[in-house]
């Protein structure tokens, strides 16, 4: 099949990966319609791509050694012990992953999206009406055309889902996780943690992962992730996905971060935390969802948009570029839309299920039922985690 109008709704990385995937599956025209007017080059936050995964995009032409990343070896867990500063470590696991920062990725991304796609910053699409021979969009602005084919890649309140499955409703986990980076510099001894760590610190009720990313310039930053219960009275409407950006938090939710700091983790990873100025401080709440077909007709979901699986799953981004190395493949071997459409759902909703699956169980593991982690060792450590991950899915399932 070759030729076509296709749309994009979302330039995000997932929005830009499904770019590269429609110009690679034939599609004549492609435009992408992107909300944001800011610099998405300057997200600074961190994420991590399992070797094995990286192997197969790069395979598939989405990644390279050329974008900026870290490579991390194994995951060491720790308790807090007294006034120890480290705390004391439980055991250590393998952890075989390389760490990006989400804008310099973004960037590079871009970048490799044809000259001939029309990308639209600002452009908000807010009303998606599906037809047998094509697909409208309809823009804030007044705007309208007509496409053969619509991705939708606008994250987790997709406009695009809700034309394509509007029974889809994502789920309030019941807990946040408080994220921040910042260059390593600031941190008063980086010697005493080695590079090539992932750490995992694990309390009653939560745990932080806290591991280092490129700053895209040559040097580090360090990522951290902190999940816990909210404070009471937090203030937050999580009745349906929401999110409070950079230097939006209030104080409660700031000084809850230092509490569960303080008395949840020892001294030199609580002291991450603290060194976190407010513009470098957010919150995400933990929600999950999938939906139940990934693509009919002349309409398919990629990203956040299609599947949203709670972050210690380890493959969010990675499930992304692997539904455009997905996307890429259907659109290259059908004849018509829809039968581009049934390919690419076929290969890609069981994975979505299998990764929401996989974040509910960690979940509860690691913030809602968490073990007696003050009398673990590596021993229960490994038993704890083969347990955890059953179906040995951490850091995303291989490409069919």
């Amino acid at each position: 099949m070759r030729g076509g109008r296709v749309a994009i709704v979302g330039g995000s990385i997932a929005g830009c990966a499904a770019a590269l995937a429609a110009h690679r599956g034939g599609a004549e025209e492609i435009t992408v319609y992107e909300r944001a007017t800011g610099r998405l080059a300057d997200r600074g936050v961190g994420l991590a791509m399992h070797n094995d995964r990286y192997a197969e995009l790069e395979a598939g032409g989405f990644v390279s050694a050329a974008m900026p990343w870290l490579q991390l070896t194994r995951r060491a867990w720790y308790v807090r012990d007294g006034s120890a500063p480290m705390g004391r470590r439980v055991g250590t696991l393998p952890f075989p992953f390389r760490t990006y920062n989400w804008g310099p990725l973004w960037r590079e991304l871009r970048a490799r999206v044809p000259e001939p796609v029309d990308f639209r910053p600002g452009a908000v699409v807010d009303q998606v009406d599906v037809g047998p021979d094509g697909v409208e969009l309809r823009t804030a602005a007044g705007g309208s055309d007509r496409f053969d084919f619509v991705v939708g890649c606008d994250g987790y309140r997709s406009v695009v889902r809700a034309a394509a499955c509007p029974e889809v409703r994502p789920q309030y986990a019941g807990y946040l996780a408080w994220r921040g980076a910042f260059p390593v510099e600031r941190l008063p001894d980086e010697s005493r943690w080695p590079v090539e760590d992932c750490v995992y610190v694990v309390f009653e009720g939560g745990h932080a992962v806290i591991y280092r990313i490129p700053d895209g310039r040559g040097g580090h930053r360090v990522n951290w992730v902190l999940y816990a219960a909210p404070p009471s009275g937090h203030g937050l409407g999580l009745d349906s996905p929401t999110s409070l950006p950079p230097g939006t938090l209030t104080q409660e939710l700031r000084a809850h971060a230092r509490y569960l700091a303080d008395h949840h983790m020892p001294p030199f990873w609580g002291e991450l935390v603290r060194l976190t100025a407010p513009d470098e401080l957010f919150i995400q709440p933990m929600y999950d969802f999938t939906a139940p077909r990934y693509a009919t007709g002349r309409v398919a979901l990629s990203g956040d948009a299609a599947t949203v699986a709670r972050p210690h799953t380890g493959g969010g981004a990675v499930k992304a570029l692997q539904d455009a190395t997905a996307l890429a493949g259907a659109l290259s071997s059908a004849t018509t839309w829809p039968e581009a459409a049934a390919a690419y759902d076929a290969g890609r909703a069981a994975v979505g299920r299998g990764m929401v699956e996989l974040g509910r169980g960690l979940g509860l593991g690691l913030v809602q039922r968490t073990p007696d982690w003050s009398a673990m060792d590596q021993t229960g450590l490994e038993a704890w985690w083969r347990q955890a991950d059953g179906s040995n899915a951490f850091g995303g399932r291989r490409l069919a």
